[in-house]
């Protein structure tokens, strides 16, 4: 799951480093936004210091706080409930469906209250259920929708990419990502009043840059141009990294499909760029403990969020409970070569056999 850097990086920094640049964002980020914002085909982008942040900004952006309740999958990295907690809004979990791993719409709805006043919804591993039906539930119920496609850059559905059906979607740049800059994050949208917001809201309030004449309360929230200069990097050849995971995904799922015991989301690559490498299975810890043995690292999914010490909810959410305690993401970085990848098949398969 090791980050993909090569010496066009380490040339791309000498050279920046050696031609006096001011290091915070400046230029090389502008460009980094304008790359994004061309990429996912959004008129406004926005480089913070991580994904956390842009989920938060796009909170503050709306104006939501205090007593306010945000709908978030159970399923998820804890940053999305974690942003509406931070600013005392209430996150409200929702289980998830069994095709995508997505937001259940049916109990999204059910979830809504007075006070709800945002959904966000989670492309899982780059995955999205229809979107279009979740844009038409938050209109009728006057809330606003946000995209956390932090895992999706590079995704699509129906032709549009993710992160581009919300009034607000965010990435992340974080190791891991298709795209890292060690810590980063973005936040694009069409919407030119919620840009002048976001711009505020990241750079202490200014009117603008290059002075200290402040209309609103802001956050120092900027990116750098260090980190912008090893994404430009990448954005140059992003589509031979999108065209790499999906390589990657179907090598696996071509390996692994016929293991009875073995369960994947149907996944069509045509449109979905995975992140990871995700299978669910019984007894999911040895499996993990073999792979181990054997030289290969592999990682759990994420728990359950109602079920993590910082939330402790009561409720239940078997969907989510289900796919949790089975998942393991197997490595997925883009260094890994197909021989590689047929050997860690090849061990994964003499598990099963061996049971």
């Amino acid at each position: 799951m090791e980050p993909c850097l090569d010496e066009k990086e380490v040339e791309a920094m000498t050279r920046y480093l050696q031609s006096g640049g001011w290091l915070t964002e400046f230029r090389e980020t502008q460009e980094f936004e304008r790359r994004i914002a061309e990429y996912t085909g959004a008129r406004f982008c926005f480089a913070v210091n991580n994904g956390t942040i842009a989920l938060t900004s796009s909170l503050l952006a709306f104006g939501i706080g205090v007593g306010d309740e945000v709908l978030v999958p159970d399923l998820t990295m804890i940053a999305t409930a974690n942003c509406a907690t931070l600013i005392g809004a209430k996150p409200i979990f929702v289980d998830i469906d069994k095709s995508s791993l997505c937001m259940d719409i049916e109990k999204a709805a059910e979830a809504i209250t007075p006070r709800t006043k945002a959904l966000i919804h989670v492309s899982f591993n780059g995955r999205a259920n229809d979107l279009d039906e979740f844009i038409e539930l938050c209109r009728r119920k006057d809330i606003y929708l946000i995209e956390d496609a932090a895992q999706s850059l590079g995704s699509t559905c129906k032709g549009r990419h993710l992160g581009t059906f919300g009034e607000i979607g965010v990435f992340s740049f974080s190791s891991p990502k298709i795209i890292t800059t060690g810590q980063g994050g973005a936040l694009v949208t069409d919407d030119e009043n919620i840009a002048a917001r976001l711009g505020k809201i990241k750079d202490f309030g200014r009117l603008g840059g290059g002075n200290d004449v402040h209309d609103s309360i802001g956050y120092n929230f900027k990116f750098t141009d260090l980190q912008a200069v090893i994404g430009n990097t990448q954005m140059s050849n992003l589509d031979w990294r999108v065209s790499r995971k999906k390589e990657i995904y179907n090598i696996y799922s071509d390996r692994l499909y016929d293991i009875e015991a073995l369960e994947l989301i149907p996944t069509e690559t045509d449109e979905t760029t995975p992140w990871f490498i995700d299978v669910y299975v019984d007894n999911r810890d040895i499996l993990q403990d073999y792979l181990t043995q054997n030289g290969f690292g592999s990682r759990p999914i994420y728990p359950p969020i109602h079920s993590q010490r910082a939330y402790g909810y009561g409720a239940s959410f078997p969907v989510t409970e289900h796919y949790s305690s089975r998942g393991l993401w197997l490595p997925s970085s883009l260094l890994l070569t197909d021989d590689e990848i047929n050997r860690i098949c090849d061990t994964v398969k003499k598990y099963f056999r061996e049971l």
